[in-house]
């Protein structure tokens, strides 16, 4: 219990203001989660996992911080849906585990899925944006909704092995970073802005990889030989 409440009360002067532990821990997990999913190791959905528990707990301000503190419920509710698609995720690597050390194989969206990621992230951030306001909220509430759809499409995309999830991560990022600059989670900010580099580097990585294909030698019969 102590070290809980340490955990809960900690925290790192920064520049007059000064940042909370746990979010900063839970960011640093979630850029090792990342660098997982680039290598397309399995450890990355646990370790994920465990900065999405963290992060849940920093994003509901009033209930676990200040209460004066921003709750964004988009950034919160996304971290309950990570857990639960990262435990989608983890089965399915697992279920496809290769002798290469490599958990799955990337691969491009079909037409049909592209056409349903991009109407998902419009529609869906149209449709949840009127509940986050009634919950309220941080406005700009629509950043909020986009952040938290496009966060939940990019995940699946992950689990299923397509290369585009990486650039709905941008997407999220180019949302994201203003959002949470505004609503005062600087650590998680500057962790988005960085992340935004890593998620285009991550896209090339796996398009290398998709595009990479095994070596087949063929051996004509040398007419020499008898």
């Amino acid at each position: 219990m102590d070290f809980l409440r340490w955990l809960f009360d900690a925290q790192i002067p920064v520049a007059g203001s000064s940042l909370l532990l746990r979010e900063v821990i839970g960011n640093v997990f979630g850029l090792l989660s990342a660098l997982g999913g680039m290598r397309r190791k399995l450890w990355a959905w646990p370790v994920g996992i465990i900065g999405n528990v963290l992060l849940l707990t920093v994003f509901l301000g009033s209930i676990f911080g200040g209460a004066d503190t921003a709750n964004l419920l988009g950034q919160a509710g996304r971290q309950i849906m990570f857990i639960a698609v990262a435990v989608y995720g983890w089965r399915r690597w697992r279920a496809s585990a290769q002798s290469d050390g490599h958990a799955i194989t990337p691969r491009w969206a079909s037409t049909r899925a592209r056409i349903g990621l991009v109407s998902g992230m419009i529609l869906g951030t149209v449709a949840i944006t009127p509940l986050f306001r009634m919950l309220g909220s941080y406005e700009p509430v629509w950043a909020d909704a986009w952040t938290f759809v496009g966060s939940l499409l990019a995940t699946i995309g992950m689990a299923k092995g397509w290369v585009e999830f990486w650039l709905i991560w941008v997407a999220v990022d180019v949302v994201g970073v203003p959002l949470l600059f505004s609503a005062g989670y600087y650590a998680t900010a500057f962790m988005y802005l960085f992340y935004g580099v890593f998620t285009l580097i991550g896209f090339f990585v796996w398009m290398r990889a998709r595009e990479s294909k095994p070596r087949v030698d063929v051996l004509l019969p040398d007419p020499t030989v008898r």
